[in-house]
């Protein structure tokens, strides 16, 4: 939550908790006579505001009418394909072509992950968030990740950490591409647009085999 704007996030509790308060108060017919009425009735008004803030952190903040002025981050929760170019070469100085993958986000109001998978590995994040500057036109999606490649790959493709960097663009959304770096001393490229809003949990066969299979 380090990019939400405090200011009209603020103006925006301040406005859910008078509105609840006089609405209550109309409601029950409440008279506010001194501080100790006013306080009693803003008491009755807390379950009424958990109620509110649990629907808004649930699902409410992906609603476009919050997008800008109160949620600064974009809604990337689903299921992300494209390809990776890497810039590794093999023993005879070749560089694979482009490697079909997928990348999942799950986002919540306060927290995001994600895991790639291709054909031959898994990866996941353990330190994701976003970047955003509107002064300095940055929106950007970083994480931090460890990846798995399959038992029968690690001769040519160790377990190994990294971290990945992605440009958001298009509002809606309509494109993730941006570059990574690993502990392997390899870099690569990646391009990604949005396939499904639900989360995939293995690598769809229909994206094809990986450049190296069978190598």
């Amino acid at each position: 939550m380090k990019n939400i704007k405090i200011r009209p996030f603020a103006f925006f509790l301040f406005a859910i908790f008078a509105l609840c308060f006089i609405g209550l108060a109309l409601a029950t017919g409440a008279s506010v006579k001194d501080v100790g009425s006013a306080i009693k009735l803003a008491y009755k008004t807390v379950p009424i505001i958990i109620l509110i803030w649990a629907g808004f952190v649930g699902f409410a903040w992906k609603w476009r009418v919050f997008k800008g002025w109160l949620v600064p981050f974009p809604d990337l929760d689903g299921t992300w394909q494209g390809t990776i170019q890497t810039t590794w070469k093999d023993a005879e100085g070749n560089t694979p072509g482009p490697i079909p993958v997928i990348l999942t986000i799950k986002q919540t109001f306060g927290r995001v992950s994600c895991v790639m998978r291709t054909a031959e590995m898994s990866s996941w994040s353990y330190l994701a968030d976003f970047w955003l500057d509107t002064d300095e036109q940055i929106r950007k999606l970083g994480y931090s990740y460890t990846s798995s490649p399959g038992l029968r790959v690690q001769d040519r493709s160790a377990a190994h950490d990294g971290t990945l960097v992605l440009e958001i663009i298009g509002d809606p959304v309509t494109k993730l591409k941006g570059i990574y770096w690993t502990t392997r001393k390899t870099t690569g490229d990646v391009v990604l647009t949005k396939r499904c809003s639900e989360r995939l949990d293995d690598f769809p066969e229909d994206l094809g085999a990986h450049p190296m299979h069978g190598k």
